[in-house]
């Protein structure tokens, strides 16, 4: 009875989002200025012409971390082609975690700190991770995915948009 109340509870959820964000091109992304950890500032707003993947994760994230070889994989392989991502480390997770996490595994894309949660409300309060946006070089979210990714199918997509 309770694992059942679980995937419904899942399965609203990823509804809700579906329903708000929409697959449909119509959500704007929100003008935001990323501060990376290493140095780099990114103005979404400026990366249009360009599909910019925002991902929010945590070091104490399993499925986050999982992730990350995957993304660095996409990152090296598809921002020559003007594939932006950029990871967005939950408010929560200590900046030591998240900078010794980015050194060790030797992540390549921008990675930024969000210690007041503003760039994690301004995408609709995000609080499960990984939760992830793919904004279309129009600057518009196309797909916000909760939990990771298929990475054949987000590649799929990503060429569509290059």
């Amino acid at each position: 009875m309770k694992k059942g109340l679980v995937i419904a509870a899942l399965g609203l959820m990823l509804l809700s989002a579906v329903g708000y964000f929409g697959l449909n091109d119509s959500t704007p992304a929100p003008d935001l200025t990323v501060y990376a950890l290493n140095g780099r500032v990114m103005d979404l707003k400026k990366l249009r012409g360009k599909p910019v993947l925002i991902t929010f994760w945590a070091t104490t994230c399993p499925a986050c971390v999982k992730e990350i070889p995957h993304l660095s994989a996409l990152y090296q392989e598809l921002n020559p082609q003007g594939l932006e991502i950029i990871g967005i480390a939950m408010a929560y997770d200590p900046p030591s975690y998240v900078l010794r996490m980015t050194q060790q595994r030797q992540i390549p894309y921008p990675v930024a700190l969000d210690p007041l949660g503003t760039m994690a409300q301004a995408f609709g309060d995000v609080q499960v991770t990984p939760s992830s946006f793919l904004i279309s070089p129009q600057g518009r979210i196309v797909q916000h995915q909760l939990g990771a990714w298929n990475m054949d199918a987000l590649r799929a997509t990503l060429h569509t948009m290059l």
